[in-house]
């Protein structure tokens, strides 16, 4: 990293402080070993800086944590099987596939790396050990980096320095009883809190890396409170669930999270996604194999406009933060008759917005429902047809809701960004799977302004609050829920199941009519108007007087300080 780097990389680092990695129980490692997760991670970036592009950083640090993670998961049932007295199947893949953990030879094995970390071979011996991990284990096809350590080139005594630090960094967690001892009934709670802690892991650096990376970190990173919002927003709790441009995953991890959180079955849910860059697409099969989710992400990594790897698919839900403003997409005889746009004009050459949203659009199931990211740009835009095109998908009435949200979001992008929500039914409908009901809304569009919502978490960056009935995202999240006639109250309250009421400078329930009277724009402050001013209760006159009384002596208190300083620079010459 260069300096100016790692002036403002420090700022987020200590932001997570709190979050540290669980250990095992003492008697197996010197405690005076253990460190926390900002300590280790502070340390491991400071043995990089300066041998590698930040650029690089992810995929050298994120490779050896999978690699360690998954050894430990296999030495832990290694030490089942003996507890178990099954020690004469140690080696035996079945034993371990049984329980979805990886099998790993010696070879492969961190401990096997962290004994050879000062060697001139070892970038070798890694790139080795994650070759054959991905050999043995089908599910993991294309994740792991090809001979990555070995091209890189890195300092020998800097690799070995990392590796000491990654290895004092331990990802199972421990369920202990009440006596001490582990518990059998925490099971269910371990394995999620494994998959958490070294989730957590991969969110953190993925996010600090897109700080480091500047605009490319918005192709493989999305902040977690926008993810959040869209995953509250769609509710995906049963069917399939589709990101053309996934990046690392991380709509993928929300969305499980989500169904987690409301008490659904993620057996309920099949992913699919696409990648174009070969690495961010290895990113994201680590990252869901890490947290145990299955997705099919296409044999490779491959350009969704060009090599479409689910071209039958029609999901349920799409969830996706697609490349801003992306230009040259396609060139001028590519794509023109593409069936992705039929009944529509083709997305012009110079911006891919528009084959995006018509990309998505085509995905869609007959009840689905999309929600993503774009410029805001994209909203009001006529340049080359993409005025028209909008126009015409305002008609078929297919987008349900606009958001506009605030500035700093990103941290790779100051554009201006908003959120679509798109459907093909708007139609009443009642569903199974722990959706609530809809009411019928066609011919309506909810627009919602949070430009003003968020707080400040630096000097640069803001995020949408979220936990609690009265945070940003579930101040969002609701109103759009009972907009679509859900109820918002709980069970019992009495309250009416359509809580939904426009508010003025918030959200504004627009009709077609509305919609063309504003020549097709779909900004929401055109339509949500201006918050109403609170009556302090003070007669204007009053206030009035005491303003001007203020304004006054603030005027004579600038005269008199003029005057001061006039003095003192003629005591000094001037």
């Amino acid at each position: 990293m260069q300096g100016s780097e790692w002036y403002w990389f420090m700022p987020l680092l200590c932001a997570a402080q709190g979050i540290a990695f669980m250990a095992r129980k003492p008697a197996k490692k010197d405690a005076s070993k253990t460190q926390s997760f900002e300590q280790t991670l502070w340390a491991t970036a400071d043995k990089l800086r300066g041998s590698v592009e930040s650029s690089e950083y992810k995929h050298v640090v994120l490779s050896l944590i999978f690699l360690k993670f998954i050894s430990d998961k296999f030495n832990q049932r290694k030490q089942q099987l003996i507890n178990e007295g099954q020690g004469d199947y140690v080696n035996m893949v079945e034993f371990y596939t049984m329980t979805n953990t990886f099998y790993l030879p010696e070879n492969s094995r961190w401990e096997y790396i962290a004994q050879h970390a000062k060697q001139d071979d070892i970038a070798v011996k890694i790139d080795t050990a994650l070759y054959i991990i991905e050999k043995n284990n089908p599910s993991l096809r294309g994740a792991l980096p090809d001979n990555y350590f070995s091209r890189l080139g890195l300092d020998v005594s800097k690799l070995a320095a990392l590796i000491d630090g990654i290895n004092n960094i331990d990802t199972i967690v421990q369920a202990v009883g009440a006596d001490g001892e582990d518990s059998a009934d925490s099971a269910a709670q371990k394995a999620a809190s494994e998959e958490d802690i070294v989730g957590r892991v991969y969110e953190y650096f993925l996010g600090n890396f897109a700080a480091t990376e500047g605009k490319g970190g918005g192709e493989f990173y999305t902040p977690k409170c926008v993810v959040n919002l869209l995953a509250e927003m769609i509710e995906p709790y049963h069917g399939k669930i589709y990101d053309p441009c996934c990046g690392s995953g991380g709509m993928f991890v929300q969305s499980i999270k989500f169904v987690e959180s409301h008490q659904g079955n993620k057996k309920n849910i099949s992913i699919y996604g696409q990648e174009q860059t070969s690495t961010t697409y290895k990113l994201a099969k680590m990252n869901l194999a890490i947290r145990g989710i299955s997705a099919n992400l296409g044999d490779v990594p491959a350009d969704t406009f060009f090599k479409d790897q689910h071209p039958d698919l029609k999901a349920d839900f799409i969830i996706a933060n697609p490349p801003f403003n992306l230009k040259e997409w396609r060139g001028p005889d590519e794509l023109t008759d593409d069936p992705r746009w039929a009944g529509y004009d083709t997305p012009p050459t110079g911006n891919a917005n528009y084959g995006w949203i018509l990309h998505m659009s085509s995905k869609l199931s007959d009840n689905g429902v999309a929600g993503f990211v774009l410029a805001n740009g994209s909203m009001s835009t006529n340049t080359k047809g993409e005025g028209q095109i909008r126009q015409q998908m305002i008609n078929n009435d297919l987008v349900d809701c606009m958001i506009a949200l605030p500035g700093q979001l990103f941290y790779t992008t100051q554009i201006p960004v908003c959120l679509w929500f798109l459907t093909k039914n708007k139609k009443a409908q009642t569903f199974s799977d722990g959706r609530k009901q809809h009411r019928n809304r066609e011919g309506e569009t909810l627009f919602i302004d949070a430009r003003n919502m968020g707080s400040m978490v630096d000097r640069t960056h803001k995020e949408l609050t979220s936990g609690g009935e009265e945070s940003d995202i579930a101040r969002i999240a609701r109103t759009y829920h009972a907009w679509r006639g859900e109820p918002v109250s709980p069970e019992g309250s009495g309250e009416a199941e359509n809580g939904y009421e426009d508010l003025a400078g918030f959200c504004k329930s627009a009709t077609l009519d509305d919609i063309k009277a504003n020549d097709y724009v779909l900004t929401p402050g055109r339509y949500v108007g201006a918050a109403e001013v609170e009556d302090d209760g003070e007669l204007f006159e009053e206030k009035m007087q005491q303003l001007t009384q203020t304004l006054f002596q603030q005027m004579r208190d600038a005269q008199e300080l003029d005057a001061v300083i006039k003095q003192n620079l003629k005591g000094l010459g001037y």
